[in-house]
């Protein structure tokens, strides 16, 4: 090999070292450039989680209990030497040292509706690590009903911001809180208006029924009683929003027995019921209110012979359930009125809040299936998914 050959494989060789290290500069920095923005998110992301987590127990609301939580949490968050959470009149939580200054603190009470900043008066104790204060106003449904005070050694503009944004996360909070107790109010007045729509007159009818049998047959009085209190003992229950469809059953089972020791041959039912679709999970109080309906056309509004007929099917993902009644029937327009409520206070209560708790839970998909008409009738189809995330059954 020539010495020119040599010089230039050498040449060759420092160009592709260079050209190798460039790149791994290069792919280094690069690196670098996609590390840094990633661990910014995960550091924010942390932060963000941090403050989820404490201001979590507001979600119950604004009471003692939760502002000493949140404070405990929301101190080491802050970075400051003490927090405090007050409703519109009080201090309801401290948490860190300096609580000597909490008559102070009192005398600044009510809450203003805008961020205030105010100097702490020097005490007696010369290591008292409090000197400020940043009064941050929480707000719930657009008012405002206490503050988030942080205080720190000397005033800090990143104090102010800090408890700015950290106030804005609780009062998110408890805005929650306010719409899951409207929603929860929603609910149990619903309910209670479907118990309200337990008609008195079934009641002192079943018991008069009941007091028929006492001397002609005890024993069938006995049985029946049992049964009134079984009966009302469900539909007047308190615990959980949701049953199961044989528990559901086995009300209904009850209330049809007690008509059918008034009403007698006239009254027919037929259950068809399929065992497993015993355990699919439901709304409290979604099918007894429709049997009651059918009994209400039929047999008190009709003097011939009634017949309600219930059927519970298995379809795959989804429970079948239809109630059928031959009873007087209704004109179609005043159905949809029912259902839209503009048929008047006190007309299809039952129906219009089944429909309508049913399409709150499982979607608008999921609402009554009704086909009706003069003199022809009712059936009523009622489709329950088998699995919907977020809904148990009561525990037993």
């Amino acid at each position: 090999m020539t010495v020119l050959a040599t010089a230039a494989l050498a040449l060759a060789g420092l160009a592709l070292l260079a050209l190798g290290a460039a790149l791994g500069h290069g792919a280094a920095r690069r690196q670098r450039e996609h590390a840094a923005p990633a661990d910014g998110a995960r550091a924010t992301s942390h932060v963000l989680h941090t403050a989820a987590l404490a201001a979590a127990p507001l979600r119950a609301g604004l009471t003692p209990d939760t502002a000493r939580r949140t404070a405990r949490r929301l101190r080491p968050l802050l970075g400051v030497p003490a927090v405090a959470l007050t409703d519109d009149g009080s201090v309801l939580a401290w948490d860190g040292p300096a609580a000597h200054h909490l008559g102070h603190l009192t005398a600044q009470l009510p809450p203003a509706p805008r961020v205030r900043t105010l100097p702490v008066p020097p005490c007696a104790d010369s290591r008292c690590p409090v000197r400020w204060a940043v009064l941050a106003p929480l707000t719930a449904g657009g008012h405002t009903t206490g503050a988030l005070v942080v205080l720190a050694a000397e005033e800090s503009t990143a104090a102010v911001r800090a408890a700015e944004e950290a106030a804005r996360r609780l009062s998110l909070e408890l805005d929650l809180a306010g719409l899951d107790l409207a929603r929860s109010s929603a609910h149990e007045a619903e309910v209670r208006a479907l118990r309200a729509q337990i008609s008195p007159h079934f009641i002192y009818n079943s018991l008069a029924s009941i007091a028929s049998f006492v001397r002609t047959d005890p024993e069938r009085a006995r049985e029946l009683l049992l049964e009134f209190a079984d009966f009302t003992r469900y539909s007047f229950r308190r615990d959980g929003d949701f049953t199961t469809l044989a528990e559901e059953l086995r009300s209904i089972e009850q209330y049809l027995e007690l008509a059918r020791a008034r009403f007698g041959r006239r009254l027919r039912v037929t259950l068809r019921i399929a065992p497993e679709v015993l355990p699919v999970t439901l709304p409290f109080l979604c099918l007894q209110p429709l049997v009651e309906n059918a009994l209400k056309h039929g047999l008190e509004e009709s003097v011939d012979r009634s017949s309600v007929t219930i059927t519970a099917e298995d379809e795959g993902t989804e429970a079948r359930v239809v109630i059928e009644d031959n009873g007087i029937g209704m004109e179609p327009d005043r159905l949809r009125a029912i259902l839209r409520g503009t048929a008047g206070p006190s007309t299809g209560i039952g129906l219009r809040n089944v429909d309508r708790r049913l399409r709150q839970v499982y979607g608008d998909d999921h609402g009554l299936v009704i086909e009706t008409g003069v003199g022809a009738g009712t059936k009523i189809t009622v489709r329950l998914p088998k699995f919907r995330p977020g809904i148990q059954a009561p525990l037993p």
